[in-house]
């Protein structure tokens, strides 16, 4: 079904064809005509799968189609990052171009005096993380009395990040008669607790449950002591110079080492993490967007903050903490029709990770077997070309 068929407002219509939105994606088809009819919905998808637009769509819809005289807040996205909400808000702002639907991101990290003044003059859809939010609350410029649509996005992360308690006071804040849209890339008993204590006789929707991962990324696993994964992602970068990598790192200190480790061996690189300054962030994002830069070293706060197409290599320095989080990471890749490709480090004390990240995943991960101190042998990535089964595997030496 093409969404020309779809009964949405025409200048809508309009601005999916521009941006080249022929048909939904599996979310998109499952959960826009749910959402159109008023209905809660709880929906797990992985990441890339179009989920932002899945909710876009039949809420700029909506509006568009059931204007009031005075501009409020009648819909609320919830996200665990800044990163996150101005994503959302862009994919607002292009879906709904011209249709006279506003919307707004509201975070912490930059001053709220301009935020202040575009809460006063009024907005349609609030995307926003929790601390702001919970400011401008106590000070009477977010006022939530006529909220129609309330909006949790990478409810997971939110878990991760602390903020179950943010969620549960933001709901003595909101009309209890509303539509409830649940978002998640991954489900576990605390996530599924948290959706039913907000969703109400929800729409469920899981997308390719028994396989979290998507599929058009090859994963392979390079075994490394701790201290010789600065050379293996040196000779992989060197090996691979036109490629656009995002690179993942345990903690902020990793980062800023592994950005050192590459400047002394000739390699240009910067690293996203909480210690910088907002500014500073979305400056970086907007030069990896631009290929202005083609490494970024982040941690794993960043990650689901991290939209930009066509990043080629997900390379996993440090294995993640949490099995889900390493369907986060390496979803950065791969993403719509685009094949990706995620290398992870793994030394003897991540061994453990490993083994919780394939259970997680429901299959073994290729060993890609290299040996640092043969110089002529290459990690020759460009030559695996089937999902789980890298033609590029070396004979191991001792």
């Amino acid at each position: 079904m093409k969404f020309e068929k779809y009964d949405l407002d025409p200048l809508l219509k309009e601005n999916l064809n521009k941006i080249g939105f022929k048909r939904p994606t599996d979310i998109q088809f499952r959960a826009i005509t749910p959402i159109m009819n008023g209905e809660d919905v709880l929906a797990i998808a992985q990441t890339g799968t179009g989920k932002t637009a899945a909710f876009a769509i039949p809420m700029i819809d909506y509006l568009t189609k059931n204007r009031k005289k005075t501009r409020v807040i009648r819909c609320l996205i919830l996200v665990p990052t800044r990163e996150l909400a101005t994503q959302i808000h862009d994919v607002f702002n292009q879906i709904g171009f011209n249709t006279g639907v506003k919307s707004m991101s509201l975070f912490g990290g930059v001053e709220q005096d301009k935020q202040i003044k575009a809460l006063q003059e009024g907005v349609d859809i609030l995307i926003t993380t929790p601390g702001r939010m919970f400011d401008l609350i106590s000070q009477g410029y977010v006022r939530l009395e006529n909220l129609e649509t309330l909006i949790l996005d990478e409810a997971d992360h939110m878990l991760d990040l602390g903020f179950l308690k943010d969620i549960k006071d933001l709901m003595r804040h909101i009309p209890q008669r509303r539509q409830s849209l649940f978002f998640s890339a991954t489900i576990t008993d605390s996530i599924r607790k948290l959706a039913y204590s907000i969703v109400r006789n929800p729409i469920r929707i899981q997308i390719s449950p028994e396989n979290p991962v998507n599929k058009n990324i090859d994963h392979s696993i390079l075994l490394s002591e701790m201290d010789d994964k600065r050379f293996y992602l040196e000779q992989l970068i060197k090996e691979q110079p036109d490629q656009k990598m995002l690179v993942f790192v345990r903690t902020k200190v990793r980062a800023e080492r592994v950005v050192k480790a590459m400047e002394r061996a000739g390699i240009e690189s910067i690293a996203i993490h909480g210690d910088i300054e907002q500014k500073e962030r979305f400056k970086i994002l907007n030069d990896f967007k631009a290929n202005k830069t083609k490494l970024l070293i982040a941690t794993d706060v960043s990650a689901r903050g991290i939209d930009v197409p066509n990043i080629d290599i997900v390379v996993n320095y440090d294995l993640p903490d949490k099995p889900e989080n390493y369907v986060h990471r390496v979803g950065r890749t791969g993403r719509a029709d685009n094949k990706g490709l995620a290398i992870s480090f793994c030394s003897k004390e991540e061994k453990q990770m490993l083994k919780e990240i394939e259970e997680f995943i429901g299959y073994k991960i290729e060993i890609l077997k290299v040996n640092l101190k043969n110089k002529e042998e290459k990690i020759n990535i460009k030559e695996a070309n089937k999902p789980y089964d890298w033609q590029s595997l070396m004979d191991e030496e001792d």
